[in-house]
């Protein structure tokens, strides 16, 4: 890590992501060492709409916005690097591999997502990341995902 870090308050996120509530799954994104590492974090709350059926009675965070969150952590923190606020920066998931969940994520819980960049550099399409989501130092997910970046033409 060098000792240029960089961080991402929500203003920042939703300059670098399209996406917006509810599937706007991170809050802030701080450590971010250039393209090579970033840590992201996502306040839990029972106000998210997929507790009024995941479960009644028994909110727990499906797993699968776990990982989305987790890439959506991967995305900032590229897009912190490369400098693309307000690029319109497109960013899809093609494979989640390795993917395990050890612990139910519930309101009030705040989710720590620490990402590494296995492949990709500036000016690539293709990215492949690895993430360990925890509470409470508890694991909670981990997975290895790939994404493709589409960048609008002249922003590359």
């Amino acid at each position: 890590m060098t000792n240029d870090l960089k961080r991402a308050d929500i203003q920042m996120i939703q300059r670098i992501l399209p996406h917006r509530y509810p599937f706007l799954l991170v809050d802030k994104v701080e450590e971010i060492d250039g393209t090579q590492s970033s840590v992201g974090y996502k306040n839990v709350t029972m106000n998210e709409p997929h507790f009024q059926g995941h479960f009644p009675g028994t909110p727990i965070m499906p797993g699968v916005t776990i990982v989305e969150a987790m890439a959506q952590t991967a995305g900032v923190m590229v897009g912190v690097a490369l400098e693309q606020m307000d690029q319109e920066m497109l960013i899809y998931f093609m494979s989640i591999d390795n993917c395990k969940f050890r612990r139910k994520v519930v309101p009030g819980d705040v989710l720590r997502m620490d990402l590494k960049t296995l492949r990709g550099k500036a000016g690539g399409k293709i990215w492949k990341f690895s993430g360990i989501a925890t509470v409470d130092g508890e694991m909670a997910a981990e997975a290895e995902f790939m994404a493709m970046l589409d960048l609008p033409k002249g922003a590359e």
